[in-house]
């Protein structure tokens, strides 16, 4: 397990941009695979993106594009950069950490470690 810590989240209108960030602080994650999930009111806790030890990324289908996941092991962070925000975009998003995890569609039930979660509002 490492301890995970978002930052980043905040409010935006439509068509705005976010970067989130997630810290492990004191920990070396470069076997790590690291991801983001979110959560809307109402709704499952969802799989955004991943990135894996070596850099390949896989994303959801809805922020393929828009979406941009990147790692910085030296600082012990994983980024998640946000365009092109929409509505539909809004929820807490989640930091989260596999050990020796791969580049895939993530469940829930790959996630070793999770962050607390930073509210992304999105007005219209």
């Amino acid at each position: 397990q490492v301890t995970l810590r978002e930052s980043g989240g905040g409010s935006v209108q439509a068509g705005g941009s976010l970067r989130l960030s997630c810290a492990a602080p004191g920990r070396r994650i470069d076997s790590y695979a690291l991801g983001w999930f979110r959560q809307a009111p109402g709704k499952e806790r969802e799989f955004v993106a991943v990135i894996s030890w070596s850099g390949s990324t896989i994303y959801a289908d809805s922020v393929k594009g828009r979406f941009h996941i990147s790692r910085d092991d030296a600082k012990s962070a994983v980024y998640l950069e946000m365009n092109g925000l929409t509505p539909e975009d809004a929820a807490v998003y989640y930091c989260a950490a596999r050990q020796a995890g791969g580049a895939y569609y993530w469940t829930q039930a790959d996630v070793h470690s999770w962050g607390q979660g930073t509210q992304v509002t999105v007005s219209s």
